[in-house]
């Protein structure tokens, strides 16, 4: 089990134990656990509705792709440890961390 912690869009902190499954996106998980995600683009880094901030636990991430920091170049909010959730994978990378999901930019 991957456990981690999400702070949603109302400051509410919420323990998660997921499943590993490399097929599966963390935008997806989140939205299968209740979590308000509109995901307009449907996953595909381009429109940064599933922006988050993590906390703790960046140094363990897989770096971002070009297409997600293309992506998130696009909004004012975005800061050094800002990810897309639909461009992280449900592994072990996610165990622990402490991400922040942040509201969206339009």
């Amino acid at each position: 089990m991957i456990q981690l912690t999400v702070i949603d869009r109302q400051g509410q902190t919420n323990e998660l134990q997921l499943v590993e499954d490399e097929d599966v996106n963390l935008m997806e998980t989140l939205k299968n656990h209740d979590y308000e995600m509109r995901a307009t683009c449907g996953g595909l880094a381009l429109c940064a509705d599933c922006h988050c901030l993590i906390l703790k636990g960046q140094e363990q991430l897989a770096e971002p792709q070009d297409d997600e920091l293309m992506t998130l170049e696009s909004r004012p909010d975005a800061q050094n440890n800002s990810r897309l959730a639909c461009q992280l994978r449900v592994n072990q990378g996610l165990q622990g961390i402490l991400l922040q999901l942040t509201n969206y930019s339009n």
